[in-house]
């Protein structure tokens, strides 16, 4: 029989969807799923952009050019002036989401056994595109004692080997939702000049910060022009995820037209996405204030609650719309399968996402997971109702599990 690739075989199964067979099998027995497992909002799209698409009446779908629409990277260039942040559409390329970015950045930049960077828990699917790419991600943990603050910038510095080529961040951070202050990007842009490394930062949550300070854009720090590679993405900004309308920005030219012959293999990017994007970044308006206030309330509603339950810690995080919590558990993936395939409450149960898939260190993360305060503060309490009830019972239940397991 043949064979997959070794490198299909050796992929990394995302921790978000991993379970979601279980989740369909516990809505077929008639059970409603409350799903914090995944950063899909509830929050309408931006109506200018659901006009757009509804009133295109072009007779035939094409090809875009490999690089994007041009009118998309200049209404995208005119939001990141809006933001205070100077690049022109040449600096712009438009992708298929922000995953497709990540991933052809990184294979434009890395070759087979480089490596880089990056703080963990991160965001799952940089091991994955990592792993496309035939490089190594690199962790450097953070804890959740400190609300996984930076490390020291030393403890990068002794990371920086033969074939690291980057470092990687995500900011504000999925999945703890830490925002990196600008002392400590300023920390990293000295290390990144220093060894002549890239930087590539995931801004996705760029408009999702809880506090007075806004968010720093890498593309704004002194003297990186040629080191910064940020990939972005309209699925959260204006609730896009379906759309799958993303883009890369830097000032590095080879960077760019590197990345543009991934853009020419894939052909272009998709026709709709744009056609939506471009009215949604030129409409903007009052958007995000308004999404902004709700995620604010529903972070500080799900961390209320998870505050108030025995045994679990919760630090509150600064920005994007996820919280990792420590469950009183040993084995908080096992948790989670059971929570959709053997309990449920009034008719609900929970999905979350385990966390030890957003760590590269074996045995992090075991007893956490990644919840996303994505759905209405309904669903929300609906949910921690579970949660709750389930930990009193699996309490009971796990040491029995254990005995299983060793047997």
């Amino acid at each position: 029989m043949p064979k997959v690739s070794r490198k299909g075989s050796s992929m990394p199964d995302s921790p978000i969807r991993k379970l979601d067979q279980y989740a369909s099998e516990a809505k077929a027995k008639g059970v409603k799923v409350i799903h914090l497992n995944i950063g899909q909002p509830d929050i309408e799209s931006h109506p200018a952009a659901l006009k757009a698409i509804a009133n295109y009446s072009s007779p035939i779908l094409a090809y875009t050019a490999s690089p994007g629409i041009m009118d998309m990277r200049v209404q995208m260039a005119n939001y990141y002036r809006r933001m205070n942040i100077k690049v022109d559409p040449q600096h712009i390329l438009v992708m298929a989401g922000g995953s497709e970015a990540l991933c052809f950045t990184m294979m434009s930049i890395l070759d087979e056994g480089d490596e880089l960077i990056a703080p963990e828990p991160l965001y799952a699917n940089f091991l994955a595109f990592a792993h496309m790419a035939g490089a190594t991600l690199i962790p450097v943990n953070s804890e959740i004692e400190s609300g996984f603050a930076l490390p020291h910038v030393s403890h990068f510095e002794e990371k920086i080997g033969a074939r690291t080529k980057a470092i990687l961040l995500c900011n504000p951070s999925n999945p703890t939702g830490y925002v990196y202050s600008k002392s400590e990007l300023q920390d990293i842009a000295q290390l990144v000049s220093k060894h002549d490394l890239f930087l590539i930062v995931d801004e996705v949550y760029r408009e999702f910060f809880y506090g007075e300070e806004n968010v720093v854009s890498a593309l704004n720090l002194d003297g990186l022009d040629q080191h910064v590679i940020v990939c972005d993405s309209a699925s959260k900004r204006f609730s896009l995820c379906g759309v799958r309308l993303g883009n890369v920005v830097s000032r590095n030219k080879s960077v760019l037209a590197t990345i543009t012959k991934f853009s020419q293999a894939r052909l272009s990017a998709p026709l709709m996405a744009q056609v939506a994007g471009i009215a949604a970044y030129e409409a903007e308006g009052s958007y995000f204030e308004a999404i902004r206030d709700t995620y604010q309330k529903r972070r500080d509603y799900l961390h209320a609650r998870l505050s108030k339950i025995p045994g679990v810690v919760a630090p509150l995080p600064k920005g994007a719309f996820y919280i990792i919590a420590r469950l009183p558990v040993q084995d908080a993936d096992d948790f989670c399968k059971w929570l959709l395939t053997d309990f449920s409450l009034d008719g609900y149960t929970l999905m979350m996402a385990p966390a030890s898939g957003f760590y590269i260190t074996p045995g992090k993360g075991k007893q956490e997971v990644r919840l996303a305060y994505v759905l209405e503060e309904s669903s929300i309490d609906i949910g921690m109702n579970c949660l709750e009830k389930a930990l009193e019972t699996y309490k009971l239940l796990e040491p029995v599990k254990d005995t299983a397991y060793l047997t």
